[in-house]
């Protein structure tokens, strides 16, 4: 990727320097006290020339959001005919991803930069939360198809938004919140006795343990 800004071209191989500085700098420090000055050094590369690429703060985390540094790919929800046991286990694994230190420094300082910017908030959840829940999503509408998308959507955005804000308030997923959070969304989307909020009977989604 190549871009001008004020007649000069970036280099590529300084433009990734940056941005990886910027997620070290995110990690150690969080987003208020990040320094343009260390990621500069830490870059190799001149102050003045990162204030001339990225004019604010926000700007530079929002690069570093949209090209993915320190967020891996959504891994899929597990389809085994279970729909509470795969939920179970894929949010097991994206609790383990939250409780790494740099993992949870970054998504905290990721969110206090959105509280700040629309734009990173726009591209934190099209390149970070989105995907998590398109996930969810698809694997809660096979399991019942007759259900509205609306019910599946809803839940999805429920298990990230809760896994989230576990994070930030820094209150650990424990097995025992992952098993409530699992049955308390599955609940409403059976609704009263085993029926969606359509009044359908859902399919696949009684806790199998």
């Amino acid at each position: 990727m190549s871009d001008t800004r004020r007649g000069r071209t970036r280099s590529e191989a300084v433009r990734r320097a940056v941005l990886e500085a910027t997620r070290d700098e995110l990690a150690a420090h969080g987003y208020d006290k990040l320094s343009i000055d260390r990621i500069a050094a830490a870059a190799g590369a001149g102050k003045q020339t990162v204030y001339r690429w990225y004019p604010s703060k926000s700007a530079l985390v929002a690069e570093c959001v949209l090209d993915g540094y320190g967020f891996p790919a959504t891994t899929p929800v597990p389809n085994t005919g279970a729909v509470r046991r795969d939920l179970r286990d894929w949010l097991e694994g994206f609790a383990d991803h939250l409780a790494e230190p740099q993992s949870a420094a970054l998504i905290r300082a990721s969110t206090a930069a959105a509280a700040e910017s629309d734009d990173v908030a726009r591209r934190f959840y099209d390149h970070v939360t989105a995907a998590s829940e398109d996930a969810l999503t698809a694997r809660l509408r096979d399991a019942a198809p007759t259900a509205r998308p609306a019910s599946a959507t809803a839940a999805a955005e429920a298990l990230v938004g809760a896994m989230l804000y576990r994070l930030l308030v820094r209150q650990p997923a424990t097995p025992e919140f992952l098993d409530s959070l699992v049955d308390t969304v599955l609940s409403g989307i059976q609704g009263t006795n085993g029926t969606d909020s359509a009044g359908t009977q859902a399919r696949d989604l009684t806790p199998d343990c």
